[in-house]
């Protein structure tokens, strides 16, 4: 039995707009005032991903490495993931189901809030990593080419966006249940033949926790200790690999389009134009295309547009820059999910463990404070990116273009900032 559902494959958002033109104003011109602000009063780099934190007790380190506590996570990976499996096969086959929650909530909106929190996650969560421990750590000798980078996982994300906001039916338990066995067997097999550094470069949900992990207070001192520290020196250890770029930006951009794609406009004219399923989907994954598209092509130009530098620094500096868009992608995940991820992952648990409780819609019944959340996320995120890419600016931009050379990404920003608000209220 197919369940049927409005956007994210669990029915359309309630959340109630607010007037945002003075939104969309205010903050375009906080954006401005935070670039001129450190643009003139931050003339040297503050941040360096060396810089230790402030180190936790030396027996929390202990913990987490010990390998009794590897072991028991993994074994309740494995367990975790049996429950889903029951529930998903043998539970009701329809809207009673938990596995749309777990999919589209827990895994894709929880695991970030709790990668932002703690850590990477999926690292631990990951039921590919749990076999392969269990299986005593061996491989079969493959070697993951570094040349394929992110690229996989980006291509990962973009399948599980595209399931989401431009399949026939997002909410299709049989769809859902195909994705995730694929994504098993070919996430169970890289990891076999490679090691862990499949699931580091190629594994969708790994490397999107190890993204939103990278804004977290919470991570280790380069000796390796658990510590606290600032989440703009975190930002600097993402990984610059090949396809870095591609995964923010399916990230940000599929974010956009969900948004988009909920207006009422865009709804009349799929409507209007596709006159049958199968043509709906392909105009929903052209106009999901076009805006990761989009994201990717503004970014990398914005990026490259300075002088002083030659052409292999000029090419690489999307990758030195991208890690400012974490903030973005995260202030954007929650104004976009929030609801989603209080609301309905309550339903989706009480469902998961047959429990018997009422969901507290905390958020829903107050418009107004959610509605100014929303636009704090989307603002802060944004004002944490600028901060993140003028740092950067400073130690990788020859020093005669380290103001003119971030003009156009400051110019990108400020539209990213106009368009996410625009979308996320215009509807």
């Amino acid at each position: 039995m197919t369940v049927h559902t409005l956007a994210h494959g669990l029915g359309g958002s309630t959340d109630l707009p607010i007037p945002y033109t003075y939104a969309l104003i205010g903050a375009a011109w906080t954006l401005t005032f935070t670039f001129a602000l450190v643009a003139f009063a931050w003339r040297t780099p503050k941040f360096d991903a060396q810089r230790p934190g402030r180190a936790l007790p030396g027996w929390v380190t202990r913990a987490v490495d010990a390998p009794t506590t590897r072991w028991v996570l993994a074994a309740a990976a494995l367990l975790l993931t049996g429950w889903v499996a029951v529930a998903a096969f043998r539970g009701p086959q329809n809207a009673e189901n938990p596995l749309p929650g777990v999919f589209y909530v827990l895994i894709w909106v929880g695991v970030v809030a709790l990668s932002l929190v703690i850590g990477p996650v999926w690292r631990v969560l990951s039921p590919a990593r749990a076999v392969h421990r269990f299986l005593g750590g061996r491989t079969l000798g493959g070697r993951y080419p570094e040349r394929l980078g992110y690229w996989p996982a980006a291509a990962g994300l973009f399948a599980f966006v595209w399931l989401e906001l431009a399949s026939p039916d997002p909410g299709s338990l049989s769809a859902i249940r195909t994705w995730l066995l694929i994504y098993l067997a070919v996430t169970l097999a890289g990891t076999l033949w490679c090691g862990p550094r499949w699931n580091a470069n190629a594994d969708p949900f790994e490397v999107y926790s190890v993204v939103a992990s990278r804004f977290s207070p919470l991570g280790r001192n380069p000796d390796g200790r658990v510590a606290l520290g600032n989440p703009f020196n975190r930002l600097l250890t993402l990984p610059v690999r090949p396809g870095v770029v591609a995964v923010l930006s399916v990230l940000l951009g599929s974010t956009a389009f969900d948004s988009f794609s909920a207006m009422p406009q865009m709804r009349r004219f799929v409507d209007d134009v596709a006159d049958s399923a199968l043509a709906a989907t392909a105009l929903r994954t052209a106009g999901l295309l076009l805006f990761v598209g989009v994201v990717a092509l503004t970014f990398s130009l914005a990026a490259r547009c300075t002088g002083g530098v030659d052409a292999r620094t000029r090419r690489e500096l999307p990758g030195l820059l991208a890690h400012s868009l974490i903030p973005i992608v995260l202030g954007y995940v929650f104004a976009h999910y929030l609801t989603y991820l209080v609301e309905r992952g309550q339903q989706t648990v009480y469902r998961l463990f047959g429990l018997d409780a009422d969901v507290v819609y905390v958020l829903s019944m107050h418009p107004t404070l959610l509605a100014t959340l929303k636009v704090g996320f989307v603002l802060l995120g944004h004002v944490a990116g600028v901060i993140a890419a003028h740092d950067r600016a400073l130690t990788v931009l020859p020093r005669q273009h380290q103001l003119t050379g971030q003009l156009a990404m400051m110019l990108v920003m400020v539209g990213y900032t106009f368009t996410g608000l625009y979308l996320l209220f215009g509807g």
